[in-house]
């Protein structure tokens, strides 16, 4: 997990080899002339990840981060609401664990035409809500309307759905709709959409729909919840894929219980007393150091380094470019030569990371070097270029002033374990004349003003998704849009020239180049001070539960737990047995690398 985020769950691991096949996928589901998804060879078969030895029942109580301010996906996009909203609620489209291909899920297919413009929705007949109401297109243009209202807050999701005309409603399971141009996500954007229930949520502002949610379309629907605590799901019996053999053998608790805690500290008390039963947001100092006594060593607790094909985010200290000092290029270079990051690896995190400079990690090969500039702990060079911005020392407070300002800035944190980093940093700060002083806010406040762009210096970090574009987060049109996910501010004529360029392109290796070249000028206009990441993912869970061999599945992190693993009444009962009487569980592997195990057929 990420080092200094206990928010963002999807810490992204790739080799670049999955990219290109990733990248291929993405070819065969565009640059085709008029087609039908799923394929002609697609077949209800089951999950080759799911065990058959998996059963359905039990409770599995799994950490969440902190209490969000909503678990509304569209109005507040974070790894909470993502987790919720996904077991509430049913995309068009799934993808296969392995090969990524399409998966009819509340739709029963998409026909593209031969100039990938038009794309025709077919709703499945049976697809119903829970509270059995059928779902129609009448929903999906509701939805829609829903989020592409000047008035919602749903910015990060307007930019996919903008490339479309008005959805056209052919019959009560049949939309059609006519995109602007060609552009490869548009298939992507289309078979992830989620779809809400119109006679529940008409009428209301959906600004304000944050937690209740009773009608739904997944495999789960909520029972309880308690404010800043816990939300409670239950599996849900009337599912109408019930019967599907794809779905057999996932999904298995009958109880997910996500708890809610504000540090990591707490979280990871929460897991060692047994108030929850997976813990993945280790640091390295847990992981190495304090992740010790009998539970270990006993084998009561599992601890496993996983190497799989998820995708690598990023993470550093993004930069306000929309007002001083952070508009100047040079300040903002002068920033990352101030983090010593390399000392802070081989001193505080085991030398367990490595140091980013690039959004696109993936992308880079020996073939294709990355040649982004790394940005090293340089004071003297800092010190110059806050001297070419114009930046002097006051004699008297040593301070930096310009135009008889002082350089005083507020970085705006949300996760106090991390501080020990930041004080490094203010200090090597303070060394060269600037202030930097640190304002602690819980998740719900921090979100709220990222939303609004009322920030100087953060702490981010972005895990990436399979099917990666640069457009959310890095084209000029969404730096002044409300909630996106372009929080810098970012604005560059030719990037936004390539992100356009690279949406029309169906060449693998073209595009591949696009995006590096996308990254490249990114990385020269310095938005975010990068700060170190790691390639595995790490796990401990009181060993009690049925899991795959490969404990997750190939593309992701912990919420593998939430679809693969089950509650096993031997293992229980020999768990509650080894721990009454101090007797030690067999071993479990320290590290799992996914293709050693799981040899695809």
């Amino acid at each position: 997990m990420f080092e200094n985020s206990i928010i963002n769950r999807k810490v992204f691991r790739l080799a670049t080899s999955m990219l290109m096949m990733w990248l291929a996928f993405l070819f065969l589901c565009s640059n085709v002339l008029a087609a039908v998804y799923p394929g002609p060879d697609w077949k209800d078969d089951y999950d080759p990840i799911a065990s058959p030895d998996a059963i359905v029942g039990g409770k599995f109580k799994m950490v969440l981060g902190p209490y969000p301010s909503s678990f509304n996906l569209y109005t507040n996009y974070t790894s909470q609401s993502l987790a919720v909203f996904s077991l509430l609620y049913d995309g068009l489209f799934d993808v296969h664990p392995l090969s990524l291909d399409w998966s009819p899920r509340l739709a029963r297919s998409i026909e593209v035409s031969d100039d990938q413009l038009t794309f025709t929705i077919h709703l499945d007949s049976n697809a119903v809500w829970s509270d059995g109401e059928p779902i129609t297109s009448q929903d999906f243009l509701f939805t829609w309307e829903t989020i592409l209202d000047p008035q919602s807050l749903a910015g990060v999701h307007k930019h996919s759905l903008e490339k479309f005309g008005i959805p056209e409603l052919i019959d009560e399971k049949t939309i059609r709709l006519k995109a602007d141009k060609v552009d490869w996500s548009n298939m992507v954007s289309l078979a992830s959409f989620v779809i809400l229930p119109k006679h529940h949520f008409e009428g209301l502002d959906f600004n304000d729909q944050d937690f209740e949610f009773p009608i739904v379309s997944g495999r789960y629907k909520i029972s309880e919840m308690k404010e800043g605590s816990f939300l409670r799901l239950e599996r849900r019996s009337d599912w109408w894929l019930e019967d599907q053999k794809r779905f057999i053998g996932t999904d298995n608790f009958q109880t997910i219980e996500f708890r809610f805690y504000a540090t990591r500290d707490l979280m990871w008390e929460a897991f060692k007393t047994g108030d929850v039963d997976t813990f993945a947001y280790a640091t390295a100092q847990i992981w190495n150091e304090d992740a010790k006594g009998e539970a270990f060593d006993k084998h009561w607790i599992a601890k496993h380094k996983i190497y799989n094909k998820a995708p690598i985010g990023i993470q550093g200290f993004p930069m306000n470019m929309r007002k001083a000092p952070f508009d100047d290029i040079r300040v903002r270079k002068a920033m990352a030569h101030m983090l010593d990051r390399r000392t802070i690896n081989k001193t505080m995190l085991f030398g367990d990371y490595f140091m980013q400079n690039s959004i696109y990690h993936d992308l880079y090969d020996e073939d294709h070097p990355n040649t982004n500039l790394q940005y090293e702990y340089e004071p003297e060079t800092a010190r110059k270029l806050l001297d070419e911005a114009g930046w002097k020392a006051n004699p008297d407070t040593g301070i930096l002033e310009k135009d008889g300002k002082p350089f005083v800035f507020t970085f705006l944190g949300r996760s106090p374990d991390f501080n020990k980093y930041l004080v490094i940093y203010q200090e090597a700060l303070k060394d060269v004349g600037i202030e930097m002083r640190i304002q602690e806010k819980d998740w719900a406040a921090w979100t709220k003003d990222m939303d609004e762009f009322n920030y100087e210096m953060t702490l981010a970090a972005w895990g990436a998704p399979i099917f990666r574009s640069p457009e959310g987060m890095w084209h000029s049109r969404e730096a002044d849009r409300k909630s996106s996910n372009n929080i810098y501010g970012f604005k560059n004529t030719k990037v936004d020239q390539l992100i356009e360029k690279q949406l029309k392109e169906f060449d693998i290796g073209k595009r591949m180049e696009i995006l590096r070249e996308i990254d490249h000028l990114i990385q020269l206009e310095m938005p975010m001070v990068m700060i170190w990441m790691i390639d595995f993912q790490r796990i401990m869970y009181w060993n009690k539960f049925g899991t795959p061999e490969t404990v997750y599945d190939k593309f992701n992190d912990e919420a593998s737990a939430l679809h693969y693993w089950w509650v096993d009444p031997d293992l229980q009962a020999d768990f509650e047995s080894a721990k009454t009487n101090g007797d030690p569980l067999p071993p479990t592997r320290d590290t799992i690398v996914f293709d050693e195990i799981f040899s695809e057929n």
